[in-house]
C-alpha cells in the first residue's frame, strides 16, 4: 500500500531536490569519481551473475598466445 503512494507523487521537484543536496554534500569533484566506482561495480556484478570475469578472459588470451 506505501508503494503506489510514494511512486505517484515523486516528481521532477522532488528529483531536483535530491541531485542539489547530493551536489552540496559531496561536492562536483567528488561525483563523477563515485559514478566510475558504481559503474565498475555494476560491471563486475553482471559479469558475476553470466559467470564471466576478466581473469577467465585473460587466462584464453594466455594461452592463444602461446
Amino acid at each position: 500500500m506505501l508503494k503506489p503512494l510514494l511512486f505517484n507523487t515523486i516528481g521532477a521537484p522532488e528529483i531536483l531536490l535530491i541531485v542539489l543536496v547530493v551536489l552540496l554534500f559531496f561536492g562536483g569533484r567528488k561525483i563523477p569519481e563515485m559514478m566510475k566506482g558504481i559503474g565498475k561495480g555494476v560491471r563486475a556484478f553482471k559479469e558475476g551473475m553470466n559467470g564471466t570475469g576478466r581473469d577467465e578472459e585473460q587466462k584464453e588470451a594466455d594461452k592463444e598466445k602461446k
